[in-house]
C-alpha cells in the first residue's frame, strides 16, 4: 500500500514529473484509495450532517474534502492521521484512518512522533466507542449487559482499528530498511572487488613487466659477454690466419665453444619461457581468475633465481675466457669462499661477466684486474681496467647502454650497494657489495 516494502523490491520504470511519487502503480494506488476514501466520507457525511443540523450538501462536501486528504498520505502522512484523529468524533474516515496509521509507522517519520499520534488515535476511537455503546446500550430496555461490556467492547474496538495497521507498517518499514541497508552493503562490496580486481590487473601487469625486464637483462648479460667474445676471437683469427695457421686454428675453436655456449644458455631461458606459456596462455583467451593473477603476481616479485645459474666458483673459467681473447687480467680474492644464496652467486658473478664486457666494447688493451673478497655478512667484488691500449685494435663492438643500469638494478634489488665510474688514471672501475648475512 506504500512506495516502502516489498513492491520497491519488484518496481518497475520509475516515471519523472509526478510530485513525490516514484512509479506510476504508486500513483495510481494512491488516487484510486484517495477517491474511496472521499466516496465513504461523503457517504457519511449525509449522517454527520443529520446528527448535527447542517445541510447535507455541507456535510458531503467536507466528507469528500476531508477523505481526498488520502493523496498526500506518502508527502505528509502526519496531516494525515492528525486529520482522522479529529474527524473522530464525527465517525468518518475509517479507511483513512487505517491507511494513514499505516503509512506513518511505514515512513522514516520518529518513533516517538508514531507511537504519539498512534496513542491519541487509539484513545479518541477507545472514547468515541465507549459513548456510542453506552448510549445503545441505555437505549435498549430488554439488554442489560454488566458492566464490564460496553469498556472490554471499546478496548476492542479501539485496538482492533489501530494496532494491525500500525504494526503492519513497522513491519514494511523495518523489513523496507534492512533491504536498503543489504542493497548498500551489496554496493560497497561489489565496489571493493572491483578495487581488488583492478589492483589485481595492477599487481600483474607489474609482474609482468618485471618479468620482462628479468629476463630482457639476463639474455644481455649471456649474448652481450658471449658474443662480445666470439667477436675479439673473431677479429684475432682474421688477423693471426695468414702468420700462424696454428694459433688460428685456436682461435676458432674457441669461437665455436663460446658459441656453443651462448646457445646452451639461451636454450635454457627459452625452455624456462616455454614452460611457462601454459600458465599465460589463460590470460590471452579471456579473463584471468583473481588467484591466479595474485600467484602470477607473487612468483614474478619473488627473486628469480634459478638452481643451474652461474656461481661464483666459474669466476676463474671467465677470467681465462677474456685472457684467451688477448685481454691481461689479474684476479684477486680475498677471504674464504664459502656457499651464498643462488641469487647473490649469480648476481656477483653476472656483475663481473658484464664490467669484463664493458672493457672488451670501450677498452680494448686495457689491463684489468678483478678482486672478489668474501667479508663475514658480504660479499664485494671489483672490476678496474687500466687506460685502453692506443695500439689495439678496435673489434667495433655495438653498445646498448644498458650494462651498467643492469648491473645497478640487479646489485640494488639485492640490498647492495653499487658504484662505478672512471678512475684518476684514465681507466673505469666498477664495484659492487653485496650482503649475505652472517657467515
Amino acid at each position: 500500500m506504500t512506495a516502502t516494502g516489498a513492491d520497491r523490491e519488484a518496481a518497475g520504470s520509475t516515471t519523472r514529473g509526478y510530485w513525490w511519487w516514484e512509479r506510476r502503480r504508486s500513483v495510481a494506488l494512491d488516487v484510486g484509495l484517495a477517491l474511496v476514501s472521499a466516496l465513504e466520507c461523503g457517504l457519511e457525511g449525509v449522517e454527520f450532517a443529520r446528527n448535527t443540523g447542517i445541510p447535507v450538501p455541507v456535510g458531503v462536501v467536507f466528507g469528500l474534502l476531508a477523505g481526498s486528504v488520502l493523496l498526500v498520505r506518502r508527502r505528509w502522512p502526519i496531516v494525515v492521521v492528525l486529520l482522522t484523529i479529529a474527524m473522530t468524533p464525527a465517525e468518518m474516515g475509517f479507511l483513512m484512518a487505517l491507511v494513514g496509521l499505516y503509512t506513518l509507522a511505514a515512513s522514516e517519520v520518529p518513533r516517538r512522533i508514531t507511537v504519539v499520534l498512534a496513542s491519541m488515535a487509539l484513545v479518541g476511537t477507545f472514547i468515541i466507542t465507549y459513548v456510542r455503546l453506552r448510549q445503545s446500550v441505555a437505549e435498549q430496555t430488554d439488554f442489560g449487559p454488566g458492566d464490564w461490556y460496553v469498556p472490554l467492547m471499546s478496548v476492542f474496538m479501539a485496538v482492533g482499528l489501530t494496532a494491525p495497521s500500525v504494526l503492519l507498517g513497522l513491519y514494511i518499514g523495518a523489513r523496507r530498511r534492512l533491504m536498503e541497508s543489504l542493497r548498500e552493503r551489496a554496493d560497497s562490496l561489489e565496489r571493493e572487488l572491483s578495487l581488488l580486481a583492478d589492483r589485481a590487473e595492477e599487481r600483474a601487469e607489474w609482474a609482468r613487466t618485471e618479468e620482462r625486464t628479468r629476463i630482457a637483462r639476463e639474455m644481455h648479460d649471456v649474448v652481450a659477454h658471449r658474443v662480445s667474445l666470439m667477436v675479439v676471437h673473431a677479429a684475432a683469427l682474421q688477423a693471426v690466419a695468414p702468420k700462424d695457421p696454428a694459433k688460428a686454428v685456436r682461435n676458432a675453436a674457441l669461437v665455436g665453444d663460446m658459441g656453443r655456449q651462448a646457445l646452451t644458455e639461451l636454450r635454457e631461458m627459452l625452455g624456462v619461457l616455454r614452460t611457462g606459456e601454459a600458465l599465460t596462455a589463460p590470460a590471452a583467451a579471456g579473463r584471468v581468475p583473481l588467484a591466479s593473477v595474485r600467484q602470477a603476481a607473487a612468483a614474478a616479485a619473488a627473486p628469480a633465481a634459478t638452481e643451474d645459474g652461474p656461481r661464483l666458483h666459474e669466476l676463474e673459467a671467465l677470467v681465462a675466457q677474456s685472457r684467451q681473447a688477448g685481454m691481461v687480467v689479474e684476479l684477486t680474492v680475498h677471504g674464504e669462499l664459502r656457499p651464498y644464496p643462488p641469487e647473490v652467486e649469480q648476481t656477483a658473478f653476472r656483475v663481473v661477466q658484464e664490467a669484463l664486457t664493458n672493457v672488451h666494447k670501450h677498452a680494448a688493451g686495457a689491463e684489468t684486474w678483478v678482486r672478489l673478497a668474501h667479508r663475514e655478512a658480504e660479499v664485494a667484488m671489483q672490476v678496474e681496467n687500466g687506460p685502453s691500449d692506443a695500439a689495439a685494435t678496435d673489434a667495433g663492438l655495438p653498445s646498448g647502454g644498458n650494462g651498467l643500469v643492469g648491473m645497478r638494478e640487479r646489485v640494488l634489488g639485492l640490498g647492495g650497494v653499487f658504484v662505478s665510474g672512471p678512475t684518476e688514471a684514465g681507466g673505469f672501475r666498477v664495484s659492487a657489495v653485496l650482503p649475505v648475512g652472517p657467515a
